[in-house]
Parts: structure tokens; C-alpha cells; sequence
């Protein structure tokens, strides 16, 4: 039986969890994800489920869409990572980012891959990990259940890791 994943949880229980967890591979990360934001006090937290945020998109090892993001009922597109890191820290109100994401789309929206999908050791752990093209941010996974991962970002200067959970779109 897998975990039920709360939506809150401390920094502490957040590691525990996840260094229980077995790793995941390239190959069981391959396809689309649908993501939500683990809430463990990071200052990220709620910027990307304010933007508009989906999940991520695994095509190969080369190609990685580290950020999917809704446009309407129906449409995603990829966003730039650099792009969106550098204005995070911006003092605008969360319940305007929507209305900024509508703005902004054009400047933010590609077609190419911005991260690569490699199998490194994390935590004691060799597993599947994104490596972000142009920041110093990795994200690892671990396997939850067949159909979900917890994720960690680990940011290069941040002592707080961020958490999130992918689940497997059909």
C-alpha cells in the first residue's frame, strides 16, 4: 500500500519521507506529470501553484520541461526556468501572478527542453534526477507508488529544499 502524502508537512518528516522512499529510474520518470507543491514552509511556496504550474514533461534523458504550465481548459505550454527564477523574487502580491503569467506568457513560453534527466546520488540514494540547463538546481526523485513521485529541488545557495509531488498523467 503506498503513503498518502498530506499537503502539509515539516521540513523534517518531508526528508524522512523521502529518504524512505525507493528511487525512481530515467525510464519510469518518461511521460507527462501533473504537479502540486508539498507545503513544508519553503519561501517559494505558492508561486507556482499561483502561476498556473501543471507538472513537468519527460520526453528523454536530453530533453526535460522542467515547467508545464496551463493556458485555459485545455492548452499547456513550457516555460523558461531562468526566466521565471529571476523574477520570483519580485515583491508582487500572489493573487496578481496569474494576471502577470497572462501578460508575460509571450516572454516566458518555448518549445525547447530547459533540463536534462540523469541518474545521480542524492540523500544516500542514486535516482533519477532533472538537471536544469541554465541554473544550479537539480530536482530528485523517489518513487511513491507506481504512479507518483515526491520530489526535492535542491537550489545551489538555499539551505531549504523544496518539496513536490508528480503524478503520471494517462
Amino acid at each position: 500500500m503506498s503513503p498518502e502524502i498530506p499537503k502539509t508537512m515539516d521540513r523534517e518528516t518531508a526528508l524522512a519521507l523521502f529518504d524512505q522512499l525507493d528511487p525512481a529510474d530515467e525510464t519510469f520518470m518518461l511521460g507527462n506529470w501533473r504537479g502540486w507543491e508539498l507545503i513544508t514552509g519553503h519561501p517559494m511556496e505558492g508561486l507556482l501553484e499561483a502561476s498556473g504550474w501543471h507538472g513537468k514533461t519527460f520526453l528523454n534523458r536530453e530533453e526535460v520541461h522542467p515547467l508545464v504550465f496551463k493556458s485555459g481548459k485545455k492548452h499547456k505550454f513550457s516555460g523558461k526556468p531562468a526566466l521565471l527564477f529571476s523574477m520570483s523574487g519580485l515583491p508582487v502580491p500572489k493573487p496578481l501572478i496569474p494576471f502577470l503569467m497572462s501578460l508575460i506568457k509571450p516572454l516566458i513560453q518555448t518549445k525547447r527542453s530547459k533540463a536534462r534527466l540523469r541518474m545521480m546520488e542524492y540523500r544516500g540514494k542514486v535516482s533519477a534526477t532533472m538537471i536544469y540547463d541554465e541554473l544550479p538546481i537539480c530536482d530528485a526523485f523517489r518513487k511513491i507508488d507506481p504512479h507518483r513521485v515526491l520530489g526535492i529541488m535542491d537550489s545551489k545557495g538555499q539551505e531549504m529544499p523544496y518539496f513536490f509531488v508528480l503524478e503520471k498523467e494517462p
